[in-house]
């Protein structure tokens, strides 16, 4: 056998760039088929899912589009930061998996709204991770987002977008190591409800989107739904489970006193008669009680609300 055979054997197969090999096999695109298409999809959003969401909720919502992004479809996602929510999704005959994220402050201030506060009043919230209720709250926004997406997309047989449960960005599980990533884009949508400025963004493989024709549908005019998120909210508020903190006052002691405290001694109550108990949750003062018993049980009985009911609902929801 020659050196040349013995070199030929042994040298290792060069490999294929992998942005060409996606390039060749339909899994990314051109800049400029990239730019009509994401742009036909910002423009079906644009057109149709305020007229969604007003009819859901009777709230008037900005949203325009803001660009997109390539590349790796879990960088795409970790660029999203933290201050986000996602869903996985599904469409069958278009795309077995893409994802749905909606900045926190769109889902923050559409809960505030759903109960009861004056536009006037909300500002732009903080960063922050949604509760339990506002993740549900989300889910329903992803599903109009998703419905949205069906209507308009080249999707034969008419099957509805399957998502997966809404979960905040800092809950969402890495990808395995092996996991071989592919191309995506990221369809950033700007949405505004009120002063608050917020974004939702599409992120689709490539491979679904080049092969996708959008077209925009005739608005059904779908009224007279308002009450159908108030509804599912307030069943979830009625379902939902807060832990609840009972402080009493004592007694007033010097500090050289609570220093030499031991075992058996005792604390009176501050008050001799009926005693003031005052209970909180997530660290907000909630009500004034009196501290009772009920057989083997101590107990406080309601005596007054330290704020109304509408701002309670806000501050646990959140």
């Amino acid at each position: 056998m020659s050196m040349s055979e013995t070199e030929t054997q042994s040298s290792p197969t060069p490999t294929m760039d992998r942005a060409l090999l996606a390039r060749l096999t339909g899994g990314l695109g051109d800049r400029k088929t990239l730019d009509r298409l994401c742009s036909d999809v910002g423009r079906l959003y644009v057109e149709f899912l305020p007229d969604v969401i007003h009819s859901e909720t009777g709230l008037t919502v900005t949203v325009y589009y803001k660009g997109h992004e390539s590349g790796l479809k879990n960088d795409l996602i970790a660029d999203l930061g933290e201050n986000v929510a996602l869903s996985d999704a599904s469409l069958r005959n278009w795309s077995p998996s893409f994802v749905l994220a909606c900045g926190n402050a769109f889902i923050i201030t559409l809960m505030e709204n759903l109960l009861g506060a004056l536009s006037g009043t909300i500002e732009q919230p903080i960063e922050r991770p949604l509760s339990g209720i506002e993740l549900d709250l989300s889910s329903m926004v992803f599903e109009k987002i998703g419905s949205v997406l069906r209507s308009g997309v080249n999707a034969p047989g008419g099957f509805e977008t399957l998502l997966e449960k809404a979960h905040n960005a800092e809950d969402r599980p890495k990808p395995d190591e092996d996991h071989e990533d592919e191309y995506a884009v990221a369809i950033r949508m700007g949405i505004d409800l009120g002063e608050v400025v917020s974004e939702f963004v599409l992120i689709i493989p490539q491979k679904a989107l080049l092969k996708t024709v959008v077209t925009i549908p005739r608005s059904k005019g779908q009224g007279g739904r308002n009450s159908e998120w108030s509804e599912h909210l307030a069943e979830q508020v009625r379902r939902s489970q807060v832990t609840l903190e009972a402080r009493i006052r004592l007694q007033p002691l010097t500090l050289g006193t609570v220093s030499r405290l031991a075992v058996g001694d005792v604390i009176a109550f501050e008050e001799r008669g009926d005693v003031t108990v005052d209970v909180s949750a997530n660290g907000k003062d909630l009500y004034r009680c009196e501290f009772g018993r009920s057989g083997e049980k101590y107990t406080v009985r309601v005596k007054d609300n330290v704020t109304t009911d509408d701002d309670i609902l806000r501050h646990l929801m959140g």
